[in-house]
Order: C-alpha cells, then sequence, then structure tokens
C-alpha cells in the first residue's frame, strides 16, 4: 500500500496547491528516531551547539524571503506577521546559543566533604544532562516561532538533544523548508544532519511519542489531541515527559473603577487584541468579567466598534474555521447569551469576528454555560457582565488552569486596593498581566509561557531561557575522583561555568 500523500493546502481557497512529502509510516519513525539517537554525543560540544544554533538562526533570515512566502500561501498569516514572526524565531535560536554559552543552565552544584555535619557531607558534585531524543509536536498558528525551528526544537537543541519533529498538516512545505535550513545549518558547522529530522502524518505522531528511544516530548496544540499524547506518553513501560501547551482562555478582569476610568479605552484594547491574528493567538483574551453597570456599556460599545471595523479574516485551514463556527453556534444558542456583533462566516472561506455576552450569574454554578468557560479557536471573546464583587468571585473560583490571567485596575487601585483580586488571579495562570494584553510572549529570561491544566502538562514554559530546563536531567556524583569527573565539575573549573561551591555563588 502506498504512503498517503501531504499536500500543501490554500486556506484561503480551501484548493491542493503542491504534494509536498508522504506520510510516514512506523518503519520511518523508527528509523529517524534511532538515527537520532545515534548521534546525540555529537551535540557534546556546548561551542558547536552555539554555533549551531546562530547559523540556522542567519540561515533562516538568509532564506526568509522563500519561507515567508510559502507560509503565508498556507496559513493566510499576511506577510506583515509573518516577517515578524521569522524574525523573532531568528533571535530565540540566537537567545538559547547564549544561554548554552554562558551555561548557567547547567546547575551547577559543588559541595565539599564536611564531617563536621550532622550527618556528615560527602564530597558531591551536581549538574544537568540532556535527556536524549525528543520529539516536538509542531503547532498550526505559529508556522515558525512554535513550528520545526521554533522554541521547543531550539531550546531541546541548546540542551543537546536530538529532535525528531512531527510536522504540523497545516503547513508541511514551510515546515520542509525549515527543515532543510536546519539540517543545512548542522552541516555548516561539522554536526551530522540527523540531529534534526522531519516527519509527516497523524500515525507518525501517535508512533513517535510511543518510541522507547524517544526520551521526551513537546506538543502545542488542541486540548483533545494533547491529552491523548499525555496519556500515551504516561502509559509507556517507561514513561516519559511530556510538555504540553494545550488550550487557554486568558481570563480578563475589569473592575469597576477601571471601567468608569477608561472603559473606552479598555474596549479598544481588548477589541484589538482578541482579534490579532484573526483570533488564533493561544493568548487570545478569550473570557471577560466586566461591570454590569452604565461603564461596563461603554466599554461594550467600544468593544463593538473595534471588533466591527476588524473585518472578515482567513482563518489556518477549513478544518479550524468550521469548528470555529460550530463552537460559536452552540454558545450563541444558551439562555440569556446575546451577540452585540455576530460572529460567524465571512464569505466561503473567512470569518468574521464578534463577541458574546451573559450575566455572569449563569457562570456561578455548573450548568450548560459551562460551554462559555471553554476556549473557541479563533475571532471571538465572551464578556460575563457581574452585578456584584460576590458573582466576581464565584466565576473565578470556577474557571480551568490558563497561559494568562489579565486585571485591568484603575489608578487609585494601582496603589495597593487591588491586591487581593490579584491575589486570586494568580493561581489561575502562568503570566498575570495588569493594564495591558497578553497577545504577544517575549522571549525573556523570566518569561513564563505554560500554566495550570489544561493550559499545559507541566509547571515549565516553553518560551523563555529557562525552557531549556525541560530536556535535561539532574546527576550527581559523590567521592569521585578528579581524573573520573566531567570536565564541568573539575575543581579547577576549567571550562570557567558559573557555580555554587557549598552554597555560595563561585
Amino acid at each position: 500500500m502506498a504512503a498517503a500523500p501531504v499536500w500543501s493546502v490554500d486556506p484561503r481557497t480551501g484548493n491542493p496547491r503542491e504534494q509536498v512529502a508522504v506520510e510516514a509510516t512506523a518503519e520511518d519513525v523508527d528509523r529517524a528516531v534511532a538515527a537520532a539517537h545515534a548521534v546525540r554525543d555529537a551535540l557534546a560540544d556546548r561551542t558547536v551547539r552555539a554555533a549551531f544554533l546562530r547559523t540556522a538562526a542567519d540561515l533562516l533570515a538568509e532564506d526568509g524571503e522563500r519561507i515567508i512566502e510559502a507560509a503565508d500561501a498556507e496559513t493566510a498569516l499576511g506577510p506583515v506577521r509573518l516577517t515578524g514572526e521569522l524574525a523573532r524565531t531568528a533571535a530565540q535560536l540566537r537567545a538559547f546559543a547564549e544561554v548554552v554559552d554562558e551555561g548557567a543552565y547547567l546547575g551547577i552544584h559543588i559541595d565539599h566533604e564536611d564531617g563536621t555535619r550532622t550527618p556528615p557531607w560527602p564530597d558531591l558534585r551536581r549538574y544537568r544532562i540532556p535527556l536524549g531524543v525528543v520529539a516536538v509536536y509542531a503547532a498550526g498558528n505559529f508556522p515558525l516561532a512554535f513550528s520545526v525551528p521554533g522554541g521547543d526544537t531550539a531550546s531541546a537543541l541548546a540542551a543537546g538533544c536530538p529532535v525528531v519533529v512531527k510536522a504540523h498538516p497545516g503547513h508541511p512545505a514551510t515546515s520542509e523548508l525549515c527543515a532543510s535550513v536546519l539540517r543545512r545549518a548542522a552541516a555548516r558547522v561539522g554536526l551530522p544532519e540527523e540531529v534534526l529530522t522531519l516527519v509527516h502524518g497523524f500515525g507518525a505522531g501517535v508512533e513517535l511519542i510511543k518510541h522507547p528511544l524517544v526520551s521526551a516530548a513537546g506538543f502545542t496544540g488542541s486540548v483533545r489531541g494533547g491529552r491523548a499524547l499525555f496519556d500515551a506518553a504516561a502509559a509507556r513501560p517507561a514513561p516519559i515527559p511530556f510538555h504540553g501547551e494545550l488550550g487557554s482562555l486568558n481570563p480578563v478582569v475589569v473592575t469597576e473603577a477601571a471601567a468608569a476610568e477608561r472603559g473606552e479605552r479598555i474596549g479598544a484594547g481588548l477589541g484589538g487584541s482578541m482579534t490579532m491574528g484573526a483570533g488564533q493567538f493561544c493568548t487570545k483574551p478569550g473570557f471577560v468579567l466586566a461591570p454590569a453597570d452604565e461603564a461596563g456599556d461603554r466599554l461594550l460599545k467600544a468593544l463593538a466598534e473595534t471588533v466591527g471595523a476588524a473585518g472578515a479574516g482567513v482563518m489556518l485551514d477549513h478544518r479550524i474555521r468550521d469548528a470555529f463556527l460550530a463552537g460559536v453556534r452552540e454558545r450563541a444558542a444558551l439562555a440569556d447569551v446575546e451577540a452585540p456583533v455576530i460572529p460567524g462566516a465571512g464569505g466561503e472561506h473567512a470569518v468574521c469576528a464578534g463577541f458574546l455576552t451573559v450575566p455572569a450569574a449563569r457562570l456561578t454554578a455548573e450548568g450548560p454555560h459551562d460551554a462559555l468557560l471553554e476556549e473557541c479557536f479563533g475571532p471571538v471573546t465572551v464578556v460575563a457582565r457581574y452585578a456584584s464583587e460576590d458573582e466576581l468571585t464565584a466565576v473565578l473560583s470556577r474557571l480551568p488552569g490558563n497561559l494568562t490571567a489579565t486585571l485591568q485596575i484603575s489608578a487609585e487601585e494601582a496603589a495597593g486596593g487591588a491586591a487581593a483580586l490579584l491575589a486570586a488571579l494568580a493561581p489561575l495562570a502562568g503570566r498575570v498581566l495588569v493594564n495591558g494584553w497578553p497577545t504577544g510572549v517575549a522571549v525573556a529570561p523570566a518569561q513564563h509561557h505554560g500554566g495550570p491544566y489544561p493550559a499545559s502538562t507541566s509547571t515549565s514554559t516553553s518560551v523563555g531561557a529557562t525552557a531549556i530546563e525541560r530536556w535535561l536531567r539532574p546527576v550527581s556524583y559523590q567521592g569521585t575522583p578528579e581524573a573520573l569527573l566531567p570536565p564541568e565539575l573539575r575543581e579547577d573549573n576549567p571550562l570557567g561555568l558559573p557555580r555554587r561551591v557549598d552554597g555560595r555563588r563561585a
């Protein structure tokens, strides 16, 4: 039986563009993983790894025009957005090269023998080593920054782990282009190309998570797909870490004082954030608690004006478009739900942005309105109007885990009056914002892109310098002769790495 073809499809028309590959069989996946496992020692040299990451960033920039053209043809995200995303992707690779150069990610601790302690200390030396082959499941909504050359791949390679990427079916041609760039970069610095391999197909994704030589996995996608892979990772004879980013409402709380102070500005900002990229950002504000008063009315009026002016947009593919339209219909049919700006179809291939409103009282207890507390991927948000602080608190207590939670407060509340409300948001999300909007995730050392389930399946971040820690595990050496120690742990610190010695920074 012939392998199934993998087609690149134009989301603006629904028509196939070209066949770019065939779906990988179980045998293909086995060969890819085995080849990656065989070359894992080639990534041991930190200097070479850093050069590899920087070279990959340079080659992505050199091939930028071709990559952006392919990505736009497959995702309809537009050259402007994709140009920025390509720059972010290259910067991310360079940032991880800096992390590798500095070496703090190794977490080196040296505790010398000390017989005066109770109990006595032996000589102990600890650092982190790479896990092995990492499976990366590419995201559909960021064909560069969260796909083949994205953060999961960059951080795994930085950790010294070979990567096998399962391409997203929404942009296979872009995936092939980016994989070829990374493999060229590997060859240019003297690494085997097998440090990065690409496979296609749903079946390949299933085989990949089950493969005994795969040591960890990173995923960005739906709750349903991510949970299935998470369960498979846990059910293996030897379970492996599965770092999945699954789904997020990204709630926004607008206080009465904030709405009174600048309701129109908040409404306009919300409209711009929720429609960005046709509402296909994982950090889209999809649920808002706003006061049911005159200031809240002004906020909704500004929101309606901004959303109404957004125009129709093309989603990543027709499957996602169909799911968006079905999700909107389901929610709009619930009792007491209104649509001041009706989200829905914008022609045969596009969608129109909109928002729904509901009394917050409908969400204070379990019922059919719980659908409003689930992510609807696309340009729609739900505004729950609260009439009292008790209603606000009751709804917050029912929200699932999120990537972000945002608090809009007044200038007076910023002096300390909103402390209790901010504290109530912190358990809900991995990133808490005040008077900002969650769309946009800076690649910074203090960034955290993750959150309580279902936002993610672990406590780790997929963005920022500490994302590298997902692909490492600690090892301690006790009473080991100097000549047998890894160079990173030797007394004279030949590599000049940052470390803590006897509890103090050396």
